[in-house]
């Protein structure tokens, strides 16, 4: 198991050393730290001294990746490269344009994140498969011919309309809960049932239609219908065999949504106004704050590797076989 492990952390490195690497060309080779400063500076006609002030005073008037004019490990260190791309790997996030510590901002950001994210994943989870494995063990019938029209109902509606109609519907007519705002502590729960509400069912379309299918094709393989031969019940052979094989693919579709227990969910947190990772990236980009942009970028693809990773040891559960591969 161990090797196994370090086997798949050797290939996720090169993935996101090519990552920062990419994500380094695009902000500081295609987009010149001179364009970054006109474009934050917002004036038409900007004087060469007030670019080089910005830059100086953000760390941009380095060279980018070797500097000529020093001695020694500083011609490789004094640069735009290694202080702000190579320091990621430390996890050294520096500070946003206005002079914010970013680590401090995500460290505090996170919380509210994870608050909305962790419920919505499990509930959405829980409901999906149970919606899902109810249309498998009624498949052909009137239950599952209406399941699968309803998905593609749920599926066919924005997300917006949920979060306009939940707001509208919960939140101005019936008063049940505050439309948005965030509070601390225990206040903040009744800031986060509708968020969580509305994550949970707007994901029930696509979620259950795609379980069912990884149901339903376990269902038909050799050992389902040789259980079903020996007389065992239907339900016992949906929760003993369907189900434990059909956890596979349902773990790969969970890697997706991992990344956001910890970046958020940009439109729920912007419509609600709760200060996560997913409100505060949608604020830097409008400010134009391109620190907090490549750290949240870097610091979602460590996620979504990290995911891959932690769904490669959830495959050795489900299935020793993956081991050998």
């Amino acid at each position: 198991m161990f090797a196994y492990i370090v086997r798949r952390v050797a290939y996720a490195l090169p993935i996101l050393i090519g990552v920062n690497l990419l994500t380094f060309y695009l902000f500081f080779v295609v987009n010149s730290p001179d364009d970054m400063a006109r474009l934050h500076l917002g004036v038409k006609r900007v004087t060469p001294e007030a670019i080089d002030k910005w830059k100086a005073e953000r760390g941009y008037n380095k060279p980018l990746l070797y500097n000529e004019v020093v001695s020694g490990s500083a011609k490789l260190t004094h640069t735009i490269f290694f202080e702000k791309s190579v320091k990621l790997f430390a996890f050294d996030f520096g500070h946003s344009d206005d002079g914010r510590d970013i680590s401090h901002d995500i460290l505090e950001r996170m919380k509210p994140s994870l608050a909305i994210a962790i419920p919505t994943l499990l509930v959405g989870l829980l409901i999906n498969i149970t919606f899902a494995m109810l249309m498998a063990f009624f498949r052909g019938t009137y239950v599952d011919v209406s399941g699968v029209v309803l998905c593609v109902v749920l599926m066919s509606i924005s997300a917006m309309f949920y979060i306009i109609g939940g707001q509208f519907l919960l939140g101005k007519l019936l008063r049940l809960m505050p439309i948005s705002g965030y509070d601390t502590g225990l206040d903040a729960l009744k800031f986060l049932v509708l968020p969580v509400v509305i994550g949970a069912i707007s994901g029930i379309g696509a979620g259950s239609r795609m379980y069912r299918s990884f149901f339903l094709e376990e269902a038909n393989k050799d050992f389902v219908r040789t259980a079903r031969a020996k007389g065992l019940d239907e339900s016992l052979v949906l929760f003993r065999h369907v189900l434990k094989n059909a956890m596979i693919p349902i773990v790969t579709g969970v890697v997706v949504v991992l990344p956001m227990l910890f970046l958020g969910s940009l439109l729920l947190e912007s419509f609600f106004a709760i200060p996560g990772l997913g409100s505060y990236t949608i604020d830097a980009i409008n400010r134009q704050d391109f620190a907090i942009v490549r750290a949240m970028v870097f610091l979602g693809s460590v996620l979504y590797i990290i995911g891959l990773i932690l769904v490669d040891i959830a495959y050795t559960v489900v299935d020793p076989r993956v081991r050998l591969s």
